[in-house]
């Protein structure tokens, strides 16, 4: 067994004693490294306590979805524990490393949480856990019901234990549904709650998106059902359960818009929001490379036709109504297409950035680590870790003032 503080975990290593909760912010053994490498402001919030800081997190949770919950609340100011089995979370293999089971993504996701290895069908290391529930706010982790219950990790019996426990369990499928029992990753829930599918309505094969994207949206609802639960908790003083279940939270995530004419009894159309399935929806190839533009209004889009000298399409009078234009936008957006070729990425942004159009260079990660207003708001920080050196993380993009 191990404690540690920020940066995040170490290599694995086996239990000996209790660990016991650290009294400091896990993040302010670092505080000193990042005040000298950040702008003041950002400085000063390294120093300062989060909204969360007396609160204790037990994370029991691997791969992404309950790693980055505990990453999130971590960032907040929680005191998050994170529980590993005897071969570690199966993140650590994942990507470039410099030391074997310290992954980048696994750095990611663990950021500023304590580590503790623990064999929890020991009974003495199940004890050290027991002990440590005793002590929680928030329980979180992934398991499926039954091997929890196998563990008796359930949440009767650590709630009887801490009444005020937030125990949250993030699963593939809501408990009280036929697909309860069924594994879950991040690539089934994409294909399975539609988003693989709406690639296919734009013209393209079904596809998943380029980012974690299910796991890390329900990783976000944890975090916002956790912080509910908790601020329950101070009116009342009894803890809750809270079943965060990804394939509802992805299907509920994406029928916001989509739905569309689904919404009414009878259907006033089909599902799918038009403006976004689009296939001209995308950036734009420019004289040397690709540009994004999004004219929204009517105003916006009269002054881009203008700049490009298209005064018959800045004059149609459709473009002034939000109905007609919502009608028309593949042909909008064909129409920028067609034209934005014609100068480099650099002109277009200059032009349009200077008539208040929004418009953005189409940046991959190496530019972000350029770019200058992250630059100037601190957002991606170097510091050291105790075992692999010098690290790039990303500090909380929220504040607090």
């Amino acid at each position: 067994m191990r404690c540690s503080g920020w940066p995040p975990t170490m290599p694995p290593s086996s239990p000996a004693s209790p660990c016991r909760w650290m009294a400091a912010s896990p993040h302010a053994d670092a505080g000193a490294d990042r005040a000298a490498s950040v702008p003041p402001l950002a400085a000063r919030e390294a120093a300062m306590a989060g909204p969360l800081d007396t609160i204790r997190v037990l994370d029991l949770s691997t791969v992404i979805a309950g790693p980055y919950a505990g990453r999130i609340l971590s960032d907040l100011g929680a005191q998050v524990t994170k529980i590993e089995g005897p071969g570690g979370d199966i993140m650590r293999a994942a990507g470039p490393a410099r030391s074997p089971g310290m992954g980048a993504a696994y750095l990611g996701c663990n950021a500023g949480k304590q580590t503790l290895h623990l064999d929890l069908k020991d009974p003495a290391q199940r004890a050290v856990l027991l002990e440590m529930v005793a002590e929680a706010d928030v329980l979180l982790h992934n398991m499926r019901m039954a091997a929890a219950l196998r563990l008796n990790l359930g949440p009767q019996e650590l709630r009887a234990l801490n009444p005020r426990l937030v125990y949250c369990i993030i699963v593939g499928y809501g408990q009280d549904g036929p697909y309860r029992d069924r594994p879950a990753y991040d690539d089934v829930i994409q294909a399975e709650a539609g988003w693989a599918e709406l690639h296919a309505r734009t013209g393209d094969a079904p596809r998943y998106a380029p980012t974690i994207a299910a796991d890390k949206i329900t990783g976000l609802y944890a975090v916002a059902a956790i912080n509910a639960a908790l601020v329950a908790r101070a009116a009342t003083g009894v803890g809750a359960t809270v079943e965060v279940p990804m394939f509802e939270i992805m299907a509920s995530f994406l029928a916001v818009e989509h739905l569309a004419g689904l919404t009414f009894v009878p259907p006033q159309g089909t599902s799918g929001y038009e403006r976004v399935l689009s296939p001209h929806r995308r950036p734009y190839r420019t004289a040397d490379g690709f540009i994004c533009v999004m004219p929204y209004s009517g105003r916006h889009w009269r002054t881009v036709f203008t700049a490009i000298g298209r005064d018959d399409w800045a004059n149609d009078p459709d473009l002034m109504s939000d109905a007609a234009r919502a009608a028309m936008v593949g042909t909008l957006y064909a129409r920028l297409d067609a034209c934005l070729p014609a100068r480099s990425t650099a002109d277009w942004l200059d032009l349009l950035s200077g008539l208040d159009i929004p418009c953005a260079p189409v940046n991959g990660m190496d530019a972000l680590l350029e770019d200058a207003h992250l630059k100037a708001v601190g957002l991606f920080r170097q510091v050291e870790h105790p075992t692999e050196g010098a690290i790039l993380t990303v500090r909380s993009p929220i504040r607090y003032g």
